[in-house]
């Protein structure tokens, strides 16, 4: 076998595990992703269509969030949130209009002070589907059905529906969900 045919194979074969290297870190990252965000993953790629597009996106959430100063509810502050909370879901039986507003009021609070931008509701989304992806796509449906509810447009059962979605996401804000619970 003579020089030019060995390189040319040495290349080939440099170039072929480049190739495999490659589509392994790619369908790595994938994986890990997918493990991270969940179902959220899942609707990214719906919603984008692409998933080299989706995963993109997901990942400069992740760099977005990384660079936010999230910090835990201190406990006195997690029981006076969940004071508010059962004072709301309280509320449901006599305004459930109302009090899915301040659900979402409180969510609000709550998430801004664990210490996420309480910019536009499609940022919070996505920042909130970092850390907290089972929950993200009920907290759009709920959002979803309040501003039906604002046009009074929304049922009682959405509104319920729309309550038991903000429940879920005040929980995992809080991080304490026995607080949660109606005494």
């Amino acid at each position: 076998m003579n020089m030019q045919v060995l390189a040319i194979l040495v290349v080939v074969a440099v170039a072929a595990a480049a190739i495999l290297l490659w589509v392994y870190a790619a369908k790595r990252q994938s994986t890990q992703l997918r493990e991270r965000f969940g179902p959220e993953y899942d609707a990214a790629v719906s919603k984008m269509g692409d998933r080299r597009r989706a995963e993109a996106d997901l990942k400069a959430r992740a760099q977005r969030v990384e660079q936010l100063h999230i910090r835990r509810l201190e406990r006195d502050e997690a029981e006076r949130f969940a004071e508010r909370w059962r004072s709301v879901q309280a509320l449901f039986v006599d305004d459930p209009r109302g009090a899915v507003a301040h659900a979402n009021s409180l969510v609000k609070e709550v998430m801004q002070a664990r210490g996420y931008p309480m910019g536009d509701f499609d940022q919070r989304a996505a920042d909130i589907s970092v850390d907290h992806p089972h929950v993200v796509e009920n907290y759009r449906a709920a959002r979803e059905i309040a501003l039906r509810s604002d046009g009074g447009a929304a049922s009682t059962d959405e509104l319920r529906t729309a309550f038991v979605h903000y429940r879920a996401l005040f929980e995992e804000l809080l991080e304490a969900p026995e607080l949660v619970e109606v005494h």
